[in-house]
């Protein structure tokens, strides 16, 4: 399995998915086709929590009131279902990996995932 899961109107999903081969890959646009709850849960098991995948720079904090200092694993993940801006973006995911957001470290590791073959 290898999979992308990012928005169209993302320019910084589209600068990143510009720099790599992806053919081959799933691409799943996730505001025209939403993750489900499989996946997620997949994604859960890669990452080690819903906090990892939860994007803390979405409109929706805001629009929704929330703070998110005081949300739990239970909220992350339910909020991650509710919303897909939620979702921190771009995620690769493989059948062992996954790749989450845009940090530099995170490119590096992708980067590295996609010389090594």
């Amino acid at each position: 399995m290898k999979k992308v899961f990012y928005l169209k109107t993302c320019d910084t999903c589209r600068k990143i998915m510009a720099k790599f081969p992806m053919k081959g890959w799933e691409l799943r646009e996730i505001k025209t086709e939403p993750i489900t709850d499989e996946e997620l849960e997949e994604m859960y098991k890669r990452a080690g929590s819903y906090e990892a995948l939860f994007s803390k720079k979405s409109t929706q904090l805001k629009l929704q009131e929330l703070d998110v200092k005081s949300l739990v694993e239970e909220d992350f993940k339910r909020l991650l279902t509710d919303h897909y801006t939620f979702l921190k973006r771009p995620v690769f995911m493989t059948d062992d990996k996954i790749f989450i957001g845009n940090d530099k470290k995170t490119l590096e590791e992708l980067r590295a995932f996609f010389i090594s073959g």
